[in-house]
């Protein structure tokens, strides 16, 4: 993220709406909400974009500005270790904020939590504006009853009903400075992804270099997606932690539900996968699954061994007898890189990212045309596809039409006859020649009687003629018109 933004910082006690209010104010559903207290237990962060008056500004017109908002988690006893944590968190993100939110429920009068959380804030000598949510609700009380928290600046809300939002956006103008965000040229977006309790949560401190997501030895801690920016370099890369996948038997109703969506979600927004497997409980089902979902999304893929350091006895003996029996499991993802890690002893960690920059190289690599060309002719020579009597697949050329996956179109005719293994013998091939480790690679056949079929069809008026249909017909043409091109398509 761009580090010159302002950061808010939503403080409460746990339940007052806090995470409500967060999504209303970046405008999108990134923590999780539910009438469960406790729900969020990382810090998530969400931009905030809002409008600066001409008075708190030079221009004559509206400007805009932008200002990072965590969400905290909700303060609680702290009986137990797992609970520190989080107050520890807690006490972090108010230091680092410009502007401190104390989140309070407007139906309850104030309670020991709420008179701490703002002693907390106050004690921060940072502005801070008291926010009594749920005013919607009967039995809402008066801010007189909350004036005795020693916070002077109260903002009455309903994030149920998005009231009183607006308010807060006009304070936090008045506030903070006028900033727009600087995104990075590129950013490499990496996600960990795996069951519950494998050390996703300790591998993303551990690279990240601080205590960022809370870790316990309790499964299913993370539930919202955690992020973090950091450079190396030269580049910068983004982390993403999220919640443990659970086989869809063992998902809790409700909550878990709303992690394995965030979860996949992150696995669309991601650059490269990191798949996190337990080192004491390999060859697991859901491994594979995870696995199949990333390749089909055409993300990068790591395979990661986690807890090493928990091996008794290990050696390379023992390493070397484990990759077999994981690569086997994993043999439909061969092209996959394999790695033992332990974050307690920090072995391997930062190999890591050199494999995600190095994946990264390779799923932006483009190749020429004629150069594919002569590859695909070399393999039909070596190798011609077999087919039925008289009905032969007839393999003409080849081009990349994307990277990041890299996608390969290969036109011909009859290739409706051409086997699953000719397609691997294809996609074998183009990997020796060129280094793909740690990314599928697509492909599209184009038959080129269908595409005259369809033309035909169209020009006769059978199917309508749409934008996308279009754009495509302008590409293949210029693809058949230039077989040999080495222009990059």
């Amino acid at each position: 993220m761009a580090t010159k933004l302002p950061t808010v910082a939503i403080i409460g006690r746990a339940n007052a709406g806090k995470s409500s209010l967060f999504n209303r104010l970046v405008r999108a559903q990134q923590a999780i909400v539910a009438r469960e207290a406790g729900t969020t237990r990382d810090n998530v962060i969400g931009k905030v974009t809002y409008r600066r008056t001409p008075a708190t500004t030079d221009d004559t017109e509206d400007a805009i500005s932008e200002c990072w908002l965590v969400d905290t988690a909700g303060l609680k006893d702290p009986q137990d270790e797992f609970e520190a944590s989080i107050q520890q968190q807690i006490d972090e993100a108010a230091d680092a904020a410009d502007v401190i939110l104390v989140v309070t429920d407007s139906t309850e009068y104030p309670g020991d939590e709420d008179r701490i959380v703002a002693k907390k804030a106050l004690k921060s000598k940072k502005p801070v504006i008291l926010i009594t949510n749920k005013a919607d609700l009967k039995g809402s009380l008066p801010d007189e009853e909350f004036r005795r928290l020693g916070i002077k600046d109260i903002i009455r809300t309903s994030a149920e009903h998005a009231s009183g939002i607006s308010d807060i956006l006009d304070r936090l103008a008045e506030l903070l400075p006028a900033a727009i965000a600087t995104e990075p040229d590129s950013v490499t977006r990496i996600a960990l992804i795996g069951r519950p309790n494998v050390g996703k949560s300790y591998l993303f401190n551990t690279l990240a270099g601080k205590q960022q997501a809370i870790v316990a030895n309790v499964a299913g801690t993370t539930r919202d997606l955690n992020r973090i920016q950091v450079n190396y370099h030269g580049q910068t890369l983004e982390l993403i932690d999220t919640a443990g996948v659970r086989r869809q038997g063992k998902q809790e109703v409700g909550i878990e539900k709303f992690s394995v969506l965030r979860t996949l979600s992150a696995i669309e927004e991601a650059d490269v996968c990191f798949l996190l497997m337990d080192v004491n409980e390999l060859n697991v089902a859901l491994d594979q699954k995870l696995a199949g979902i990333i390749a089909e999304a055409g993300k990068g893929l790591v395979l990661v061994v986690s807890k090493w350091d928990s091996v008794e006895g290990k050696d390379a003996y023992t390493r070397d007898a484990l990759a077999p029996k994981i690569a086997y499991n994993f043999e439909f993802v061969p092209w996959a890189p394999l790695i033992f890690t332990s974050s307690v002893t920090g072995q391997n960690v930062t190999k890591l990212y050199d494999l995600a920059l190095d994946i990264m190289a390779r799923r932006n690599q483009s190749t020429k045309t004629r150069v594919l060309n002569d590859l695909l002719q070399q393999a039909v020579a070596k190798h011609p596809p077999a087919g039925l009597k008289n009905t032969h697949p007839k393999l003409r050329y080849m081009v990349q039409t994307d990277t990041a996956p890299p996608w390969f179109v290969v036109y011909g005719s009859n290739l409706k006859f051409i086997h699953w293994s000719y397609k691997r013998y294809l996609e074998r091939l183009l990997r020796e020649t060129y280094n793909y480790a740690g990314t599928p690679v697509k492909f599209s056949w184009r038959d080129e009687k269908q595409i005259k079929a369809n033309k035909d069809r169209i020009a006769r008026g059978l199917e309508p003629v749409t934008k996308a249909y279009k754009q495509r017909k302008t590409a293949e043409q210029a693809v058949i018109e230039h077989p040999n091109s080495d222009n990059k398509e």
